[in-house]
């Protein structure tokens, strides 16, 4: 009776590993299986990806599902191929052990942002389509959280891939956690002397009329801080609580609040200052005093000092007559009276 080679190719031994031994056949129904899974895993992952982006208000549970089911299906299927190629799982106990060692020391750094991973996706301390801000001050919407990396898109639709092991251990700013808004300071600056009532009233009237500023309530109210003194100018700061969706856009809420609060100020006369600064010439040439001034054709204070003298008798420029003065402790001499009439 002939042999059938394909039967024979089939029970054809590779190895021994132990008591088992792996087969050509074993080896194909393992890959096989080993494939079946990640092709069912993709699968998987992306029915749910779908099913993510129709439902806004489940989006984080389902990507917990989604990681989970993904991971699950892939460990499931390599467990089954290697069964499945007549591998003792039991017998390699010691070597996964050694291998788990080597691995976890060659591989430190991929392990730990795994790990970092799995912690992200059930925690949800940081979730997709969260905003957050990190470290080295990028900033962005979560879009992604993979095996090894978070994918973070900016406002200038670029994709900064994180570790997760950053997310995790560093500190990390989430400003839409729990999907709350959050107060924003704006500083802006007005002449001295400003009528602070109407800087407040002009400045809040804008604000609370901005469509991307919260209503307020008991605890959450726009409000305007003077908050110091500059070297010319009077300190505010517009202290205002943006509607989640402007908070996902903090450049320009910050922005946009600045061209608001400049509007209002012009619109109501309120003046913004420009630096100012008082220089005193000593000297021009090496000439100083009248010299220096005749150098420059300016008038001397002696001239000045005459020329007030020839203001008319009778004016009610009190500054005129002060000025008349030689000597700042004498009193000005009286004002003379016209004659009376007969």
């Amino acid at each position: 009776m002939e042999t059938n080679p394909l039967r024979t190719l089939d029970s054809f031994e590779l190895l021994k590993l132990g008591k088992a031994s792996v087969t050509v056949g074993g080896l194909a129904a393992g890959i096989l299986i080993v494939v079946a899974a990640i092709f069912a895993a993709r699968l998987t992952s992306a029915g749910l990806r779908r099913l993510r982006e129709k439902a806004a208000g489940n989006a984080a549970s389902l990507y917990i599902v989604e990681k989970v089911a993904t991971y699950g299906l892939v460990v499931i299927g390599v467990v089954a191929g290697l069964s499945t190629m007549g591998v003792d799982l039991t017998s390699l106990t010691v070597f996964a052990g050694a291998l788990g060692v080597g691995v976890g020391l060659g591989l430190q750094g991929i392990i730990k942002d795994f790990a970092s991973g799995v912690s992200l996706v059930f925690e949800r301390l940081v979730a997709v389509g969260d905003f957050v801000e990190l470290p080295n001050g990028g900033r962005g919407v979560v879009h992604e959280i993979g095996p090894r990396a978070t994918r973070i898109r900016t406002n200038d639709s670029t994709d900064i891939i994180v570790p997760n092991s950053v997310l995790v251990n560093d500190q990390v700013i989430n400003w839409t956690l729990r999907n709350t808004n959050r107060r924003l300071r704006v500083p802006f600056v007005t002449a001295f002397g400003a009528d602070k009532e109407k800087v407040r009233e002009a400045v809040l009237k804008a604000a609370k009329a901005a469509p991307y500023t919260s209503p307020d309530d008991a605890t959450r109210r726009a409000q305007v801080w003077l908050v110091g003194y500059g070297d010319s100018s009077l300190k505010f700061e517009l202290v205002v609580w943006p509607t989640v969706e402007a908070v996902r856009r903090p450049a320009a809420i910050f922005a946009a609040y600045t061209w608001l609060i400049d509007d209002a100020l012009r619109g109501a006369g309120i003046e913004i200052p420009y630096p100012q600064r008082d220089v005193r010439l000593r000297g021009l040439f090496g000439e100083e005093g009248e010299d220096a001034l005749t150098s420059l054709r300016l008038e001397p204070a002696a001239r000045r000092r005459k020329a007030a003298k020839a203001v008319k008798p009778g004016s009610s420029n009190d500054a005129a007559q002060d000025l008349e003065r030689e000597d700042p402790d004498e009193m000005p001499p009286p004002v003379a009276k016209p004659p009376a009439k007969t």
